[in-house]
């Protein structure tokens, strides 16, 4: 019988930032363990603020080098109630919705995988407030916008994603009647799921 390795505990810290929404982009993420702090940023000159929320935490999960227990600090209910809630139903309609893709499916796909391979808790903070390390992410997410500048030493926008989709992905579109057996309760169109 093998003996599970307890995981290491850190926190996960995330911001994103749009100059228009769609304009210049810029993402951030504040990893901490013990008393080691790590800060990553990027950008893309053209997106969307839901766009570089995600991909904050995207690339936050993805820093770390093992399997973990994570805290996970956000500003974005888009993020947290979409990982959280609307993920559910998304994977099961295939990420789609009932005439269309779920927006950013390329995104949530790769956060969903994510969490897969660590242990998360979704943590909501009103943004600039009184969280020191929200507010260090807001500012290096609007400086990564304008500046159009990431912490990568070669300048990339961002460290490679897992499953690298890309932004015009279109999931394979159910067959037709898929979604006729679900529970008429379960509603769509929710209003408070944007995607």
């Amino acid at each position: 019988m093998a003996i599970q390795k307890a995981m290491k505990k850190a926190s996960l810290i995330t911001d994103g930032s749009c100059l228009g929404n769609p304009g210049a982009g810029g993402w951030a993420c504040i990893l901490r363990f013990g008393a080691a702090k790590k800060e990553l940023f990027g950008y893309d000159p053209l997106t969307t603020n839901n766009r570089m929320e995600l991909m904050a935490a995207i690339q936050g999960l993805l820093a770390f080098k093992e399997p973990c227990e994570v805290e996970i600090t956000t500003d974005a209910e888009y993020v947290r109630q979409g990982i959280t809630q609307w993920v559910i139903r998304w994977k099961r309609r295939h990420w789609w919705k009932k005439n269309h893709p779920v927006r950013n499916a390329d995104l949530w796909i790769e956060l969903d995988d994510l969490v897969g391979v660590h242990k998360t808790t979704w943590v909501w903070t009103k943004g600039h407030a009184a969280h020191e390390d929200n507010n260090r992410c807001d500012w290096l997410a609007q400086n990564a916008a304008r500046t159009q500048r990431s912490s990568w030493p070669d300048g990339m926008p961002h460290g490679r994603l897992r499953l690298n989709l890309g932004r015009d992905y279109v999931p394979p579109k159910p067959q037709a009647g898929l979604f006729d057996a679900l529970d008429p309760g379960d509603d769509d169109e929710d209003e408070s799921d944007p995607a």
